[in-house]
């Protein structure tokens, strides 16, 4: 229900926000200033969870929200067309030296903490997997569940699109297992897939699926794996505890950046997030809150 009445506030703040570029910072009409954030899928509904709250005490102020992906957020920070880029990833050097040649120097700021949980249909037997599964099955070396305690089906991959940031952290972690040598590439058989949600409505309909989503978007009608960072280590579900104690192996931060010290009212705003009302929001949207 959460998730429905956040995705209907996104088009909603979308359609506000049609026609209406970014200054650098903050921007103002009459009595009302205007903040632009942009980016990650991942923290779209976390970021309009505060914008929202923190409207409501601050009634002159507009905080537009639109998602795309962290590689989208990034874009406009560095053309200059949005005060805050959300990114569920670093900032790549590349996309650094764009933003410096452009005249923006990003600068990042940690806001929350993730989790990303591997999910089956709960038609699917198959409780747990190590890192070394998960690479293999999303490499294309393990096709078939029977090769990781499962029944003889075949394995549907299922993925983000390349623009996700939270596809870039799973290639990178998992898929590599963190080897920044390693050039695997997600297996051709892989359906990539525009949103969280598209991936969960995949995995509830077809018990042959495997995906993987944000802590903050994984319902109860899918199957959460536990996992073990190697073979004969412990496997671990995916939870604020588990997250903050390091014990579940695919965790990462949350970031928004923006073009240099953040100042004037996208500081102010920057600061309630990191701020305990704004943490409590963190906590509330499913997330692992920094305090």
């Amino acid at each position: 229900m959460r998730n429905l009445c956040l995705s209907f506030l996104v088009c909603a703040v979308i359609l506000t926000a049609c026609g209406n570029p970014a200054s650098a910072q903050s921007s103002s009409s009459g009595n009302q200033k205007t903040i632009e954030d942009i980016g990650s899928d991942t923290i779209v509904n976390l970021a309009l969870a505060w914008a929202e709250a923190y409207q409501k005490i601050n009634p002159d102020m507009r905080i537009s929200v639109s998602g795309g992906g962290s590689g989208t957020g990034i874009a406009a920070l560095i053309n200059k067309t949005t005060d805050i880029a959300n990114a569920s990833r670093k900032i790549k050097d590349e996309e650094k030296q764009n933003a410096q040649q452009n005249g923006v120097e990003p600068h990042e700021i940690e806001i929350a903490r993730d989790a990303i949980g591997v999910i089956v249909n709960h038609e699917n037997p198959v409780q747990q997997l190590t890192l070394q599964q998960i690479s293999d099955i999303y490499s294309g070396k393990t096709t078939n569940w029977s090769q990781v305690g499962g029944e003889d089906r075949p394995i549907v991959l299922l993925s983000r699109e390349s623009n996700s940031g939270t596809h870039v952290f799973f290639l990178e972690q998992v898929v590599r297992l963190g080897n920044s040598k390693d050039k695997t590439l997600f297996s051709p058989e892989t359906l990539l897939l525009p949103s969280s949600e598209g991936i969960m409505a995949e995995v509830r309909q077809n018990p042959n699926a495997i995906g993987y989503d944000g802590l903050g978007y994984i319902t109860p009608d899918v199957k959460t794996l536990a996992i073990a960072p190697q073979d004969g280590g412990e496997y671990v579900k995916p939870s604020i505890e588990t997250v903050n104690n390091a014990k579940y192996p695919i965790a990462r931060p949350l970031f928004m950046y923006t073009s240099g010290e953040p100042q004037g009212e996208v500081k102010t705003y920057l600061d309630w997030i990191l701020g305990p009302d704004g943490q409590k929001i963190v906590a509330q949207q499913g997330f692992v809150p920094l305090q």
